[in-house]
């Protein structure tokens, strides 16, 4: 349960990693920076406030709830993570992770300085896994069912949970083949899912643990977070923190979330009463 970088480590088994999202799009449901002298600032302020590790990402994948996510070619994509991802890593030894589904896009992340390589389509890119294994990066592998575009078309499984599961299986063991040495799995909470099936999930995260790999929770301000509270993604700040406090409890490693400071705070909290002693 241990990460080595470039140039350090992560070591999951003293406390929960917190990833800030970084969205370098113009069309995320949810903060959006566009200009790269922005990303940085809002990248270097959640590293203040405790980040561990930035994900910086260059392509929506919102739901159509949001409008429709518009793909972008790997050289848009590169267009606007590499910049934001040079400066960073100038400014700060937090690792960092590029969220991209293009193998392409990693190669050229990981030459920036980028650490890690966030794949939410779990390596449809079949070139994906030897770019981590060459690079010797760590991948995030993540369920989904279809693309952005049409994951919650069908949401119905006959068991979410051992669906997810087995998939996740397949793509650990496809990325030991191509030589990945280091990965972390995501149940993909929102993607192709029903409200009731995203819940399912998280009530099972203990699970997860089988695979002995870092398990990654993304949450943070998810439709059917908002949804269960009778609100927007404006409103999801007290359900994301009490999944994440949750997840945690539940032996998640990494915390996906807009809201830094806050998660940190609550997480400093949860971390007290698990590391009590009777």
């Amino acid at each position: 349960m241990k990460w080595t970088l470039a140039g350090s480590r992560i070591d999951f088994t003293a406390r929960a990693q917190v990833m800030g999202i970084l969205n370098v799009t113009p069309d995320s449901f949810y903060d959006r920076y566009r200009e790269v002298d922005v990303a940085v600032e809002r990248g270097l302020q959640m590293v203040a406030e405790g980040a561990d590790i930035l994900d910086i990402g260059g392509e929506s994948s919102r739901p159509p709830m949001y409008g429709e996510a518009v793909e972008v070619d790997w050289e848009e994509e590169c267009r606007r993570v590499l910049p934001v991802i040079e400066a960073l890593r100038r400014q700060t030894d937090v690792a960092i992770s590029v969220d991209t589904v293009k193998a392409t896009v990693a190669r050229r992340a990981l030459g920036q300085g980028a650490d890690i390589i966030n794949d939410i389509s779990a390596m449809c890119d079949p070139q994906m896994g030897s770019v981590a294994a060459e690079c010797n990066a760590p991948l995030i592998l993540m369920h989904r069912r279809g693309t952005p575009s049409t994951m919650q078309q069908d949401t119905h499984y006959d068991d979410v949970l051992g669906e997810v599961m087995a998939f996740l299986r397949e793509r650990i063991d496809r990325a030991q083949q191509a030589g990945v040495n280091q990965c972390a799995v995501d149940p993909g909470l929102g993607f192709g899912k029903s409200i009731a099936g995203n819940f399912v999930l998280l009530k099972s995260l203990h699970r997860f643990a089988e695979f002995n790999v870092p398990l990654l929770v993304g949450a943070s301000r998810k439709s059917f977070v908002w949804k269960t509270l009778g609100g927007t993604a404006d409103d999801a700040l007290e359900g994301s923190l009490a999944l994440a406090v949750m997840s945690r409890s539940a032996g998640a490693h990494i915390l996906r979330v807009h809201d830094v400071k806050a998660t940190c705070n609550a997480l400093r909290v949860a971390d007290a009463v698990l590391q009590a002693e009777a």
